[in-house]
């Protein structure tokens, strides 16, 4: 990832403390997420999503110092996931009601996924908002979810997280 601002770049030494995991819970769900860095230093978000008690989804969110980010047009994510689908969310500020959203497909197979900034669209609480796509200015939180209406196990590994 050349001329890149790097966000998150993982590795045996990283810190992780500010990473969060929120689930269905919150809302009465049963769902399941963990975060943790694995021995060979990357992000592992892993657990599972269940339906009970109108459930259905787990994410994990970084948030960190206000990042100025007009200059940059996509988000490149090097992960290997499970194949399933997951959703990239951005936040300008980590007090906005609103994210903004991607999905991306997983293979089983690393991968580095390039979201264009443009595309990311408005959501709160899995409804698409009338407002504008994402202004790609400022940015404050990064997460990812899987929501996709089904109980199931998950698997995410992040390696490096950054903006071109």
């Amino acid at each position: 990832m050349n001329n890149t601002l790097i966000i998150f770049d993982f590795n045996k030494k990283s810190d992780v403390s500010n990473w969060e995991v929120v689930d269905d819970v919150v809302m009465g769900g049963c769902s399941s997420g963990h975060f943790k860095l694995n021995s060979d230093g990357y992000g592992v978000f892993e657990g599972t999503v269940s339906l009970e008690n109108n459930g259905g989804f787990s994410l994990v969110r970084y948030r960190f110092n206000k990042l100025e980010i007009s200059k940059f047009k996509k988000i490149k994510l090097r992960i290997k996931g499970d194949g399933k689908k997951y959703q990239l969310r951005l936040k300008s500020d980590k007090y906005d009601q609103q994210s903004y959203v991607a999905y991306f497909q997983t293979t089983n197979e690393w991968q580095t996924v390039e979201i264009a900034l443009q595309n990311l669209q408005p959501f709160f609480r899995g409804k698409k908002l009338n407002m504008h796509n994402y202004p790609a200015i400022l940015v404050e939180e990064i997460g990812f979810l899987l929501g996709n209406k089904q109980s199931e196990s998950f698997k995410l590994l992040l390696t490096k997280i950054g903006l071109e």
